[in-house]
């Protein structure tokens, strides 16, 4: 359990993160930006844009959700669902990470991008931050919004945000490790 307060800063904080990464992308040139790490992974705007794909759901789905819940002005405890805790653990990026297969609709592989898929992202990103900010005021608990993987499955709302926002923390070290292996490559 943890109070509502210090999940939405977390996840705030984990937000700057990833923006000031991006920001970072943002320096690179284009053969950094499009080149593909050995066997089948993702560039770095291929990993971004599967980002994107998820929040062109997550995002609207948050603030409907977020629109049409009961104020709860008072600071509440927030306490994971099992299965929601489950899926955000699963997302974190980290040693223990599995490899996950992504659906077929949401890879981006040999899709023809450019770095505009960075700014589109920045913009879901301060998007992705109102609407925390607009989160301080409602139950997290009670509160609860569809996942993309099965729409007529709900979560609760704060298990919703620790998805997707894990979600694009592990898809951010990914690219960070393709740069990692240019870096590599370049002084083998």
């Amino acid at each position: 359990m943890i109070s509502r307060d210090e999940l939405l800063e977390d996840l705030k904080q984990r937000i700057n993160r990833i923006t000031d990464e991006v920001r970072d992308f943002e320096k690179m040139n284009d053969a950094m930006l499009r080149h593909k790490p050995a066997g089948d992974g993702w560039n770095v705007l291929e990993c971004i844009e599967h980002l994107r794909y998820y929040s062109n759901f997550y995002l609207p789905e948050i603030s409907k959700r977020i629109s049409t819940a009961p104020p709860a002005p008072e600071a509440r405890d927030f306490r994971p669902g099992w299965l929601g805790d489950y899926f955000a653990k699963m997302m974190l990026p980290g040693e223990k990470s599995k490899k996950i297969s992504t659906f077929k609709s949401m890879n981006p592989a040999g899709k023809k991008l450019d770095r505009q898929v960075l700014q589109a992202f920045l913009q879901q990103q301060q998007i992705t931050s109102d609407l925390l900010e607009e989160a301080m005021k409602i139950d997290l608990n009670k509160t609860r919004a569809s996942i993309s993987i099965a729409p007529w499955m709900t979560l609760r709302l704060g298990d919703v945000f620790r998805v997707v926002i894990y979600h694009n923390e592990r898809h951010i070290v990914q690219a960070q490790n393709v740069i990692s292996s240019l870096a590599r490559v370049k002084t083998a």
